[in-house]
């Protein structure tokens, strides 16, 4: 009986030490470094001073006496302050003054230089303070948020529509005539054949409420028009076919995954000069398609 109560002390012990080590493991190896899973219990038991892991118990038997820690001496103390390897300086100029860098930097910058008015600018991928400067000018002319100067989707999308606007598609004529491309959702306005306005971004017809494309006339105006089918307030309405015409939008232009009814959408400071440019009778010209209607 003796004997049987010894071995059974052994192998309740070797089984608490089992069980004791897959509770309280800590696997650095684990995708997040154990961040993103549920805390081991009594982990912060075995961490040390600095919140790293304390030593591995399972590699000890249960029966070992810990072994001293040696403590580091007075030389070794000494050359731990300095890093090894000094930290490598990021490549790029990838921020300037807090001004981020973005992946279409070097496109957004010749787009800018093309179109003119937002500052010198240097086309070489690298941002700079001048640069940043541009991009935040840009982005708070057409309303592009955040306007931190970064070069992102938004702005590059913009820039490259407003960049490729062809003005000589629209066949203006004498008088004032109000321009848009269907394709690119841009719209400017033309003066006895010259461009008085330069291309600015619209958003016009989601799918199944396409605006089509033509030569119409504004027939009506209104300052502040109220839409009964949709119940929203139209400012600076300016209708020219089928309930469609041009007014302030009432949403974030640049959220592509929505559209108008059919009408042109500008923003604030676009409206205002489009009211006061129009008149009844002003011609309205549309060329190509918006994608995907």
């Amino acid at each position: 009986m003796k004997h049987v109560r010894i071995t059974t002390r052994l192998l309740a012990l070797a089984v608490a030490t089992l069980v004791g080590a897959g509770a309280c493991a800590f696997d650095p190896e684990a995708d997040g470094g154990g961040g993103g899973g549920p805390v081991p219990v009594g982990a912060a038991e075995v961490t040390g001073a600095s919140g790293a892991p304390g030593p591995d118990q399972r590699t000890r038997p249960a029966t070992a006496p810990a072994k001293p820690v040696a403590k580091p001496s007075p030389t070794s103390t000494r050359s731990t302050p300095k890093p090894t390897r000094p930290a490598a300086k990021p490549t790029g100029s990838p921020s300037v003054a807090g001004c981020p860098q973005g992946e279409h930097q070097r496109e957004v910058e010749a787009y800018l230089a093309r179109l003119g008015g937002f500052g010198t600018l240097t086309v070489d991928g690298r941002q700079s303070a001048a640069d940043c400067a541009a991009i935040k000018k840009f982005q708070k002319r057409y309303d592009i948020r955040p306007a931190h100067g970064r070069a992102g989707p938004t702005t590059h999308d913009v820039a490259k529509r407003l960049a490729s606007t062809d003005t000589g598609r629209c066949r203006a004529g004498s008088g004032t005539t109000f321009c848009i491309d269907l394709t690119r959702q841009t719209t400017w306005v033309m003066r006895n054949g010259k461009v008085l306005v330069k291309p600015t971004v619209t958003r016009t017809g989601m799918p199944g409420y396409r605006t089509p494309a033509g030569t119409f006339t504004i027939n009506y105006r209104n300052v502040k028009e109220w839409s009964d089918p949709y119940e929203v307030w139209l400012p600076y309405w300016q209708h020219f076919t089928q309930g469609m015409g041009f007014h302030e939008t009432t949403t974030y232009l640049h959220d592509k995954s929505i559209g108008s009814h059919g009408c042109v959408n500008l923003l604030h400071a676009d409206a205002v000069r489009y009211w006061e440019l129009g008149k009844v009778g002003s011609r309205v010209v549309l060329v190509g398609r918006r994608p995907g209607t």
